[in-house]
């Protein structure tokens, strides 16, 4: 019989937070998974946990999970840590996740922090509905492209960002929501200098071109005013790619612009115009 995978939330600044069951359950597996076993062997210090720890992080994750996996085909029962927050969030224990359920082993998460929830709950701004985006990518196309897919998300968004890169996400923020869109920017959540700022995009991008940012920042961004349009079907904007490729525009240039303009997938109007 397999064993099981425990996904520990451990604490993203306050040692206070970490539950009596995570404790309880790092005390009891066989062997622990950690992103940085340095940085864990701090926490299992403080909480008298002696376990053996092995690494699974970003750049080991293929072939350490083939190894934790034989493990827990073989009986053995492991818990799976981050240095802050919860496994698998915006996190490569997703991928360990995924084996384990392809295999058969069960997996049970034991709940705690997470910085995104944190943000969300203190920033403000709705939380009925939300979506989380993680880091954006440095790529400068790869960026763009994930901000223009958001510019009509009505939810509630939320970023993670560092601190050296805070002033150009806010620049890029800015240019894709319009200065006008209201953020919580969120820093250093339970830690001793926690701080929630509520602004604008536009007010942000001001404050922090004065003011070096310190720590780690989550940012938790209001979604798009619903649109008072009539929605474009794809039948329309079908209609009007085909306009613009008569006009002389590429098929593909003449979907792009449609797209732009009417918040219709660019993929989806070629693919119909193709086909007439």
């Amino acid at each position: 019989m397999s064993g099981t995978l425990y996904l520990v939330a451990t604490p993203i600044g306050n040692l206070g937070d970490f539950s009596p069951r995570a404790v309880e359950t790092l005390e009891t597996v066989d062997f622990i998974a950690a992103e940085d076993t340095r940085v864990s062997v701090k926490l299992l210090n403080h909480f008298a946990i002696k376990r053996p720890l092995v690494s699974y992080h970003e750049h080991n994750h293929i072939t350490a999970g083939q190894a934790i996996l034989a493990r827990l085909l073989a009986g053995e029962s492991c818990a799976l840590v981050t240095d802050a927050g919860t496994p698998a969030i915006s996190d490569p224990g997703e991928d360990l996740v995924r084996l384990c359920a392809e295999n058969g082993v069960e997996v049970l998460s034991i709940p705690g922090c997470c910085a995104a929830v944190n943000a969300l709950a203190v920033s403000g701004l709705p939380t009925g509905r939300f979506t989380f985006e993680g880091f954006l990518t440095v790529n400068k196309k790869s960026r763009r492209e994930h901000l223009d897919s958001l510019k009509n998300e009505q939810r509630t968004m939320i970023f993670h960002e560092a601190p050296h890169k805070l002033r150009t996400t806010l620049e890029d923020l800015s240019a894709a929501f319009g200065p006008d869109r209201r953020v919580a920017l969120c820093r250093e959540l339970t830690k001793l200098h926690e701080e929630t700022r509520r602004c604008t995009l536009g007010e942000a991008a001001a404050y922090y071109a004065e003011n070096a940012p310190k720590g780690e920042y989550v940012l938790v961004v209001a979604g798009a005013a619903p649109s008072t349009e009539a929605a474009v079907t794809l039948e329309d904007g079908v209609a009007q790619v085909l306009a613009l490729k008569e006009q002389g525009l590429r098929l593909k240039d003449a979907a792009k612009e449609v797209a732009q303009h009417t918040g219709l997938s660019k993929n989806e109007l070629y693919a119909a115009a193709l086909e007439r």
